[in-house]
């Protein structure tokens, strides 16, 4: 009302700006520059009968009425746009659509030539093996060589094996999984530094009320806050990478769990704009909700154990029906924990994911 009051006479003073039938009694002279050093002194309004006064304005402007005060706020503007215009949906709903085709598209080219190049490298292999019978192995020659090394040298070298080692132990999805958790970990240390605060904001949390939309709706699958967030997240991942990549392949993988995200993060705006809660989200749970869908579907029957009770125990169908009536309950009663909407966005889209066709891994 205050604003509204303060618009209302901001219109009244333009109108006598700009008016010039007036009586000679009743004219306003404005002063928007005093030309002269001396100005008559001001006296102080007498309170009559027929004298009319603003509610809530002092009686010393009233005989400057014309004059707008300079501590008082300029008129509001209108808004461009309402924050639960659904039009704010158009542009985030088109790069859904075409970050989620150009993903697949991309992920079949580099899964045809990853295949390619392994064929590639398996016939290399075979013509270098053949050679090799023919080749004697000069053992006292590497003897001498890690002889002349240093102490340290041979500890990097050591260090080296043993991390190859360990990385060639590893499946293709725990491989794939501890890229997507390096990541997570180097954008949670950006949180943590003051002067990227603004730019972590801008781009590394979803909110359909904000001018960049469509950006963060793939980067806000790799940022947490929390680290306890984080470490769920990434333990689920962990936990259901090595079946979820078997059945699609790493490239397929990747894909769509990006397009999880982003889809998921859809899902959440149009929850949002409808129901006027424009906060902020972030976090990887509807992409690690989707690949747990996805698994969950394809072996309902496996048995799963709950993190922090792993005395209990219930197949991967039961969990996932479990999931989803606690998101839809936290939907509709409007918990604000977690983003329920993207939870169920990323659960509907594992459910109807490629890995529940009848897709085989080339």
């Amino acid at each position: 009302m205050a604003c509204w009051g303060y618009l209302n006479k901001w219109t009244k003073v333009q109108f006598i700006t700009h008016t010039s039938v007036l009586s000679p009694s009743k004219r306003i002279i404005l002063h928007p520059q005093q030309r002269c050093a001396f100005r008559k002194v001001q006296k102080k309004p007498e309170t009559r009968k027929g004298s009319h006064e603003e509610p809530g304005r002092p009686p010393g402007d009233v005989a400057e009425a014309g004059l707008p005060r300079k501590d008082a706020p300029g008129p509001p503007h209108p808004p461009g746009m309402p924050p639960r215009n659904p039009r704010r949906l158009i542009k985030p709903l088109m790069f859904t659509v075409g970050f989620t085709g150009c993903s697949f598209g991309a992920a079949a080219i580099l899964q045809y030539e990853s295949v390619k190049s392994r064929l590639d490298s398996l016939l290399e292999e075979r013509e270098s093996e053949k050679t090799d019978k023919f080749q004697t192995h000069d053992t006292a020659h590497w003897h001498n060589w890690w002889n002349q090394l240093s102490d340290f040298q041979r500890q990097v070298i050591l260090f080296m094996s043993v991390m190859d080692d360990m990385w060639s132990s590893l499946s293709e999805g725990q491989k794939v999984a501890t890229g997507i958790i390096a990541i997570n970990a180097a954008v949670l240390c950006c949180w943590r530094m003051p002067s990227l605060q603004r730019s972590m904001l801008k781009y590394f949390t979803t909110n359909p009320a904000s001018k960049t939309r469509c950006l963060p709706m793939v980067l806000s699958s790799f940022s947490h806050y929390s680290i306890v967030h984080m470490v769920v997240n990434m333990y689920v991942l962990w936990t259901f990478s090595t079946s979820i990549v078997s059945v699609l392949g790493r490239e397929q993988f990747l894909a769509f769990y990006t397009s999880a995200g982003v889809i998921s993060t859809m899902v959440s705006y149009v929850c949002k704009t409808a129901t006027g809660r424009l906060h902020p989200s972030l976090g990887a749970s509807g992409a690690v909700m989707t690949v747990l869908a996805a698994v969950c579907t394809k072996m309902p029957e496996a048995k799963l154990a709950i993190v922090l009770l792993p005395m209990f125990s219930l197949t991967a169908g039961n969990a996932l029906k479990a999931l989803v009536a606690i998101d839809t309950t936290g939907l509709f009663l409007r918990w604000r924990i977690f983003d329920h909407a993207a939870h169920l966005g990323g659960t509907l889209f594992g459910v109807n994911s490629p890995s529940n066709s009848q897709h085989v891994r080339g």
